[in-house]
């Protein structure tokens, strides 16, 4: 009996720690990783998205704890077809992938303005108290300072250009959000993922591609990269951001913006180097123009996120590793 008595009462605290927790975006590479992270945590979670660039397949093992949705933010319909109460709000759902900025800015700009207003309005019939929101480092676009704290100045350098529509509509999201949570008594938290890689993350992606690319390569072949190779990034590989995300998740407060990263650099001509080392294969550089708008520097200042706790475990050489050798 008292056997049964402890069983009880922690299933019942087990019961009073879970949180229904609706993710939008809940398909894709950080949505589907948060996604499994939250269910593994005993939370009930909800997926909406149009797997446009989600894969199901990346929640298989938890397909049967979740309820999943189709639908696209800007279908209203679709949305008010969920069901359920929910305590959290974790909305990703938008389009990544730096080539997609140039080749479809209209529609990325109508998800994060008519998408995201769909989302907030779901969230007060809903009643929804709590909104986490995936933003980007790519707010920050050039930088004043490296590493990059969250109180830069965000910026649009160019309006013609069209890689900015995807920064654009992240600065949108964080000005309107913050702004609504303020009028109607939402926590409301942000955060920052910088240069995210991992497995099955698709190949729009430098790390993914330079791994496909020098796959294949014969000896001493010439490898293209784009501008002088000097250009710096600082990459968090998909468990290194998860941690990341659990202690904003229960420790964020309301109101914050929070950069999720490292404090590890490489330039981008190293970083194939690094690569083609892990492949023990040699590699000629061929330099090109650097695309428009390419940020030289991206570096994040992660001291607000190292206060509540995180820690980096894996480096860039083992991240790679691991992924190359899955």
């Amino acid at each position: 009996m008292v056997y049964l008595r402890i069983t009880n009462k922690l299933d019942w605290q087990k019961r009073i720690m879970s949180k229904r927790i609706l993710v939008t975006g809940g398909s894709g590479f950080i949505g589907s990783a948060i996604t499994n992270f939250l269910v593994k945590k005993g939370h009930k979670v909800t997926v909406f998205d149009n797997n446009s660039r989600g894969k199901v397949e990346r929640l298989k093992s938890v397909k049967n704890k979740i309820k999943f949705y189709i639908g696209d933010i800007r279908d209203k319909k679709k949305l008010n077809s969920i069901q359920g109460k929910f305590d959290y709000l974790i909305h990703l759902a938008y389009v990544n992938g730096t080539k997609n900025f140039y080749k479809k800015p209209f529609e990325i700009l109508d998800i994060a303005v008519n998408g995201f207003l769909n989302i907030l309005e779901f969230s007060n019939r809903k009643n929804i108290k709590n909104i986490y929101l995936a933003s980007s480092s790519e707010v920050y676009n050039n930088p004043t300072k490296i590493p990059t704290d969250e109180k830069e100045t965000l910026k649009i350098p160019d309006i013609n250009n069209p890689r900015y529509s995807y920064g654009g509509g992240k600065i949108f999201s964080e000005l309107y959000g913050i702004n609504f949570a303020k009028k109607f008594r939402k926590k409301f938290v942000i955060f920052r993922p910088h240069n995210v890689y991992g497995e099955d993350m698709g190949n729009d992606h430098v790390i993914p591609e330079f791994i496909q690319r020098i796959k294949k390569i014969k000896k001493n072949q010439k490898f293209t990269i784009q501008g002088s190779g000097n250009e710096i990034r600082s990459f968090i590989y998909i468990d290194d951001f998860i941690n990341g995300f659990e202690k904003i998740f229960n420790k964020g407060k309301n109101l914050e913006i929070y950069n999720i990263g490292t404090k590890e650099k490489i330039k981008i001509i190293n970083l194939a180097k690094k690569i083609s080392k892990i492949f023990n294969v040699k590699i000629k550089i061929k330099k090109t123009k650097l695309t428009k708008g390419s940020p030289k520097k991206r570096c994040p200042n992660i001291k607000k996120i190292e206060k509540l706790g995180f820690k980096q475990e894996y480096n860039l050489e083992k991240g790679l590793k691991k992924i190359i050798f899955k």
